[in-house]
């Protein structure tokens, strides 16, 4: 669907130069003459670089639908990460890149939104906390619960966070699948 330059937002996706770009920022500057410009930043989908470009504030630009589907994640293989449809138990299989570092957060039977374009899937969305059990923690030391310091933990799936010192192994702690940070202790 084809929108102004001006009306380009943060998040959009774009079909620019036959790549699928991911809008990262859109200034708009007014020169002393002439019209104003959009300058574009964004980032290719497949390769990860960022690029730039300027488009008169009116001209048209091509902007791209993904379409977003629920999957339920099965397991990892050899080939990549499998998800299966919960209603037409379709399966599919994505490569670690398009999942990124939060991969690491995946559980079993976990539901997860997927973006696709014409079948391709470019994105995926996992829920934003998951619950895990601390595998490793330093011990406290004395006088230190007193002070908003963290020491650092490993999680059952080797994932290192930094947790307050009241927190000990074997305790459920919730955490952000998008930066891996310590959100609260497990309410169950």
């Amino acid at each position: 669907m084809k929108v102004n330059a001006i009306d380009l937002r943060s998040g959009n996706v774009i079909d620019y130069n036959g790549k699928l770009c991911v809008v990262v920022k859109n200034d708009i500057s007014s020169p002393g003459k002439g019209a104003s410009v959009a300058q574009i930043t964004m980032r290719d989908i497949k390769t990860g670089s960022k690029d730039q470009a300027r488009f008169r504030t009116q001209e048209s630009v091509e902007r791209v639908r993904l379409e977003q589907t629920d999957y339920q994640y099965l397991y990892e293989d050899a080939d990549g990460y499998n998800f299966m449809h919960p209603e037409n138990f379709e399966q599919i299989t994505i490569d670690g890149e398009v999942l990124g570092e939060q991969r690491v957060y995946l559980q079993e039977g976990m539901i997860v939104e997927i973006e696709t374009y014409e079948g391709e899937p470019l994105g995926a969305k996992l829920p934003k906390t998951v619950t895990m059990e601390v595998s490793e923690a330093e011990p406290v030391v004395k006088g230190q619960t007193a002070t908003t310091s963290y020491k650092p933990a490993v999680l059952e799936n080797g994932a290192r966070v930094l947790v307050p010192p009241y927190i000990d192994v074997g305790v459920r702690i919730v955490v952000k699948t998008e930066d891996g940070s310590f959100v609260e202790r497990a309410k169950d």
